[in-house]
């Protein structure tokens, strides 16, 4: 058995692999095709060269280069949104291989049930599963700043400058920076509203540039202004001069600020922090965190979700008398797409009067009757 339990790993972990090498590089390029001209434009401004025969070469091989560059870390992420259909689609080909040969029919003589040649694979599939989960944890977080670039601003290594729009702190002050440097802990051009319990500003904080000291931003050229002195048209606004401010804004949460948006990206230890952050803040709207819990949780329901669509499609392709795959295929299509539509709609949408900690495992509760019925229909 150990013998047949190698052969059909690695029949089925080449097919994974293939498969997903397929369905990765058409994706780059169909990409390519429709944005060749970004691409292109890049490459010529970064070799600064105009569309000559003599430099056609160099930017021939800089478009690649870039395009490289942009599309290997989205490969990365991309493949865990994958892994389900690849898992399914790996089984449907390795089945039809074994099929084709007539080894099932050869192992059932030999007194091997069906059930024993789907160990290998369905232990594939529980491995896979928590090789995705580990690159979401540990290899996506770190990716996070290449992820969110744009074709425009292909070649940067990250996004360490970048503009910080109005956020607020535990103590309800809104911040705002032109430019903040989230490597160096550095920010210019620097605005600071101050508010009172109503909502209403008390003071405005400004300065040229800020340091993280490690406890506080130490301001540079900072003025503090009473805004309620300003509003009174007679009296001339009184400015005091301000060197620190105090505040759990650092440069960590700022980055978490700014990926908050591509919170996809971040592991589950880092989507806790936001959480808390933002149920630290007076006013903070839960919609903002449940949405951020449904991402940490629905990771792994989407992980157990892949493993019961596995299981469900697996009579489709376990067959003890020789049949045509491709009609399998096609059976087998509508309820793979279905478990998976059903677990990726579980993981990201809302469901009334659940918390989101629940919500995410209702498709798992869904389909775990349904994979003990297909597993249970087997002939074997």
């Amino acid at each position: 058995m150990k013998l047949l339990d190698r052969y059909i790993t690695r029949q089925y972990l080449t097919n994974v692999a293939v498969l997903t090498g397929c369905l990765l590089l058409i994706t780059v390029l169909i990409d390519f095709a429709l944005n060749f001209d970004e691409f292109l434009q890049v490459a010529t401004t970064s070799a600064g060269a105009e569309r000559t025969h003599s430099s056609a070469a160099r930017v021939g091989w800089l478009t690649v280069v870039l395009v490289w560059d942009f599309w290997w870390p989205q490969l990365v992420q991309l493949s865990n949104y994958l892994i389900g259909l690849t898992m399914i689609g790996g089984m449907g080909f390795t089945c039809a291989q074994l099929v084709k040969h007539r080894e099932f029919v050869a192992v059932l003589a030999g007194g091997i049930s069906l059930h024993r040649l789907a160990l290998p694979i369905v232990v594939c599939g529980v491995v896979l599963s928590f090789v995705s989960l580990a690159c979401r944890e540990w290899i996506v977080p770190d990716l996070a700043p290449l992820l969110t670039r744009d074709r425009r601003q292909i070649g940067r290594q990250g996004m360490t400058v970048t503009s910080q729009p109005l956020c607020s702190d535990s103590r309800g002050r809104v911040f705002y920076a032109k430019a903040v440097d989230l490597e160096r802990g550095e920010i210019t051009g620097l605005w600071v509203w101050e508010r009172d319990p109503s909502g209403l500003m008390t003071r405005r904080v400004r300065a040229e540039s800020a340091r993280w000291d490690g406890e506080a931003w130490v301001l540079t050229g900072g003025w503090a202004d009473d805004a309620r002195a300003s509003d009174n048209r007679t009296t001339v606004p009184a400015s005091t001069a301000v060197e620190r401010i105090e505040t759990d804004l650092d440069p960590t949460a700022l980055r978490l600020r700014k990926f908050e948006g591509y919170a996809g990206n971040l592991s589950m230890g880092q989507l806790g922090r936001l959480i808390e952050r933002f149920r630290a803040e007076p006013g903070a709207p839960p919609e903002r965190v449940d949405r951020l819990d449904r991402l940490r949780w629905g990771r792994v329901s989407l992980a157990a979700s892949n493993m019961l669509s596995l299981l469900i499609c697996l009579p489709f392709f376990l067959r003890r008398e020789p049949c045509n795959m491709v009609v399998q295929s096609l059976y087998a299509a509508p309820v793979a797409i279905g478990a998976l539509g059903l677990s990726l709609t579980g993981a990201t949408a809302p469901m009334p009067g659940l918390p989101p900690a629940t919500a995410v495992f209702v498709p798992v509760l869904v389909l775990i009757p349904l994979a003990i019925a297909a597993v249970g229909s087997v002939k074997t």
